[in-house]
């Protein structure tokens, strides 16, 4: 039987992107994740999570909302149809990634991994919905959702880097300051998911289930966690200093100081505010960008060589490669 080429084989053997495409479609599905983020966000504090009373249609007998229900209909339905634009660019990342020579699986499977968070995610939106925006639940679908963009910043790095087995640029302590550094911004997300859940915004007009804590204290033990955060961040700028690391890490550190003294601005303009909802969506923004610069910290810590720019030279399927006598014969004419 004649060989079958599969889809991902015939876009590679009609188109060549280059590094660069592949780069820059790695980042633009991090810039999406945010984007998704900050959408999802939009829908809590404008209090139409229930816009779509049901899942997957919009209403038991519609697919699309309805005249009778208004802008919060059109807000939870137009945010899950963004699900559909960051699939495009995911499909559009693993499309590149497959085309490119030489083919590096690393980050054709990292694609994958980001289409099906995706997926999952989706699902589990809709088991938010079909249970009445249970807190424990939305926690958990922001938390997906911050895996989602964890496998894109690791994509967009592994785009820019070559394949070789990672080198560490520092020694082992101030790497396993970075990692804790990591760690410690993770659990400050993660107690940024209680303070949402136990907060005034419920992500619905109606009577939505809360988390019973009070939402003030999980807020300064949320603050206390900040400057844990900081306290580190400030640490491994020293470090970093004194083994004379990488200009690169050095720069990332720099980034994240920018970061946190943003969120920090605006983490206290909304707490004396009263929490309006324009700035806690700015305040939503902030924590992916903080966790961005986090992982860049960790990912500059090591070393996987060039990245291999040029195409290797491959003749095309109807054409044979010259005999040596023969290239010699044509070079002497």
């Amino acid at each position: 039987m004649p060989n079958t080429l599969n889809p991902f084989e015939l876009i590679a053997r009609r188109w060549q992107p280059s590094a660069r495409f592949v780069e820059r479609a790695a980042l633009a599905t991090v810039v999406m994740a945010v984007v998704i983020v900050v959408t999802g966000g939009a829908v809590r504090l404008t209090e139409s999570g229930l816009g779509c009373s049901t899942w997957p249609q919009c209403t038991p007998d519609s697919l699309t909302p309805t005249a009778e229900m208004g802008i919060h209909g059109l807000i939870e339905f137009g945010n899950r149809l963004l699900t559909y634009v960051l699939c495009a660019f995911i499909g559009l990342f693993i499309v590149a990634a497959r085309a490119r020579a030489p083919r590096r699986r690393s980050l054709t499977r990292l694609g994958w991994a980001q289409f099906w968070i995706v997926m999952g995610n989706a699902v589990w939106g809709g088991i938010v919905v079909l249970t009445g925006l249970n807190p424990y639940l939305v926690a958990a679908h922001f938390l997906l959702t911050t895996a989602l963009l964890t496998v894109a910043v690791l994509s967009w790095r592994r785009a820019k880097e070559g394949d070789e087995e990672p080198r560490d640029t520092v020694a082992r302590p101030v790497r396993q300051l970075a990692w804790l550094l990591t760690a410690a911004t993770a659990a400050l997300t993660l107690i940024g998911t209680v303070v949402t859940g136990s907060g005034p915004h419920a992500g619905d007009a109606h009577k939505v289930h809360r988390i019973p804590l009070d939402w003030q204290e999980i807020t300064q033990l949320h603050v206390d966690f900040v400057y844990i955060v900081v306290g580190l961040s400030v640490a491994l700028w020293f470090a970093l200093r004194a083994v004379k690391a990488p200009v690169a890490p050095r720069r990332a550190v720099l980034a994240l100081f920018g970061c946190l003294a943003s969120q920090g601005v605006i983490g206290y303009v909304q707490y004396f505010m009263g929490l309006p909802e324009i700035v806690v969506g700015l305040h939503m923004m902030g924590s992916t960008l903080v966790w961005i610069a986090v992982l860049c910290i960790a990912l500059s810590l090591r070393d996987r060589g060039p990245l291999q720019v040029g195409n290797p030279a491959v003749p095309a399927a109807d054409e044979t490669p010259e005999a040596p006598d023969a290239q010699v014969v044509a070079a002497s004419r």
